[in-house]
């Protein structure tokens, strides 16, 4: 049976342990000049409705190194910008490629294409979920931290696909995790339902973002308006007003806390300069952890 990465929900702490494992054994090969040319001979599919800078540079380097071919498709060169039903798109893929990743909107459509194909199927970022990015996250954690396990985490800002996955982490692997978000921009209320059932008092939701903030080790952020929120910027820069990630919220968490950006980073907005820029800051590492944890789930889905 076709095995796809759509979210973390669809995963156990073994099976994600286990890509994040082979993610750093992959990046050690890397660093020592070691072929690992695991998908030799194969072809990914890069299906792109949304604009990007580190997906599409990571899965392209990535297949590269793996020794496959990776196909950079925007949709607005292709017949799904015309309207072509996702089923149709699907099921010609997966006859040429043996891996898709898309870049979307709705989480809808990469579950509609998953059913429709037969090779594995890669949520590159939907505004609902952004678990390759989670992923690399949880991997640039166990690099500074070297586990997660009795770690507090801090969300600060908006309740979107970030905040969203981080929620699932949470319940799958066992963490504590605040969440600081204004009223009305809480993260998606299913999943908060079936994160707190699958792992109660685990996971908390304020709007204080010094109470999330407090005693954290590790603090994490994003940009205000997410892609395709970008009218609503100038309205959410009044309501986030006391949600940035600054040098006064980062003297509330642990000493040794370490900060988290997806990127891009509007700085003097979600993060002050300072931060990102500070001695706390391991958003370069969680950055470059994309191509290394993308390389593992990409291996763990074809090759399987």
């Amino acid at each position: 049976m076709t095995r796809h990465f759509l979210a973390l929900h669809d995963f156990n702490e073994i099976e994600l342990y286990g890509m994040l494992a082979l993610a750093r054994d992959l990046k050690e090969k890397q660093k020592q000049g070691i072929p690992h040319r695991l998908l030799d001979g194969k072809t990914v599919a890069l299906i792109f409705e949304k604009s990007s800078t580190r997906t599409r540079v990571s899965f392209e380097v990535g297949i590269f190194q793996l020794g496959g071919h990776g196909l950079f498709m925007p949709s607005t060169t292709s017949q799904m910008g015309r309207g072509e039903p996702i089923r149709d798109t699907a099921r010609c893929m997966a006859r040429y490629c043996d891996g898709i990743m898309i870049r979307t909107y709705g989480q809808e459509i990469v579950e509609e294409f998953a059913r429709f194909s037969d090779v594995p199927v890669i949520n590159g970022l939907t505004d609902a979920f952004h678990p390759c990015q989670i992923m690399a996250d949880l991997l640039t954690v166990i690099e500074h931290k070297r586990t997660w396990e009795g770690l507090k985490f801090a969300w600060v800002g908006d309740g979107n696909n970030m905040a969203n996955t981080w929620i699932e982490a949470a319940a799958i692997l066992g963490f504590e995790l605040s969440l600081a978000c204004p009223q009305g921009f809480e993260p998606d209320a299913k999943v908060m339902a079936w994160a707190h059932s699958r792992a109660p008092g685990l996971i908390s939701l304020t709007t204080d973002p010094k109470v999330a903030v407090a005693g954290a080790d590790v603090i994490n952020t994003d940009v205000w308006a997410s892609m395709g929120r970008e009218s609503e910027q100038k309205e959410r820069e009044k309501i986030f007003v006391g949600y940035c990630v600054d040098d006064a919220l980062l003297d509330l968490a642990q000493a040794d806390c370490i900060v988290l950006h997806c990127l891009p980073a509007h700085r003097g907005e979600e993060i002050s300069d300072s931060v990102i820029e500070g001695k706390h800051s391991a958003v370069w590492d969680q950055a470059e952890n994309r191509l290394h944890v993308q390389k593992a789930i990409m291996t763990s889905l074809i090759i399987r």
